[in-house]
């Protein structure tokens, strides 16, 4: 039986998927070829786990797609001495490729399973700068604040205002800005200054959401 080339699976997922879809910073491009994405997804998905599609992890969760990824770490302009809050990223892949980029990671994570599975993988892989920590999604990480960059690895309906407050001045969030009902939404890259978070839309994607950030169902009798 012939092994699987995973190493040659995320050269072409890099060749084919992030450098064709304006991905051209070459810190995000090298994380993406290093990081192994089949280490972060159930057994049964090794094998399509460079595939140009979100990943169902169970339980309701995702790995987000990789050009979406990709291009969202692009924008965030991760500098190698910033601290970077990564949030709904439940199998720690996004935190592993921003462990790449930065000096400092806090990986908060809801799911103690998941916290659990991701920080073991974390430690295998080396990325002795990234913090997991377990708690609401929606909330942030007040006590690790203030950060330069925080990822929303996901879609959200709107971004809570407790994260706002988590950023240094000039600090940038991305994220997947999807409104109700609307199947795809726009990756927004939103920077705050002056206590203001101002917003730019960059592409479309169509995300799932992150626990916590997704629409309030309301129910009519």
């Amino acid at each position: 039986m012939t092994r699987f080339d995973f190493h040659a699976a995320r050269l072409a997922m890099v060749d084919g998927q992030l450098r064709t879809n304006a991905v051209t910073d070459s810190r995000v491009l090298d994380a993406f070829a290093e990081v192994p994405r089949e280490r972060f997804v159930p057994a049964a998905l090794c094998g399509v786990a460079c595939i140009d599609e979100d990943l169902p992890l169970g339980g309701g969760r995702w790995l987000i797609e990789p050009m979406v990824l990709a291009r969202l770490l692009q924008f965030a302009q991760i500098a190698p001495t910033d601290r970077v809050l990564v949030i709904g990223d439940p199998s720690g892949y996004a935190a592993a490729i921003v462990a790449r980029l930065a000096s400092q990671v806090t990986m908060l994570e809801s799911d103690s399973a998941a916290a659990t599975a991701a920080r073991q993988h974390l430690v295998e892989l080396g990325c002795t700068n990234v913090q997991v920590v377990q708690g609401a999604l929606d909330r942030g990480h007040a006590s690790g604040a203030p950060y330069s960059v925080i990822v929303l690895a996901g879609a959200a309906v709107a971004v809570p205002q407790a994260l706002r407050s988590q950023l240094v001045e000039g600090g940038r969030l991305v994220g997947v800005i999807r409104k109700p009902g609307v199947p795809m939404g726009e990756a927004e890259v939103m920077t705050y200054v002056d206590s203001v978070l101002s917003r730019r839309p960059v592409f479309d994607a169509g995300t799932p959401y992150i626990p916590g950030y997704q629409p309030t169902t309301n129910f009519a009798f």
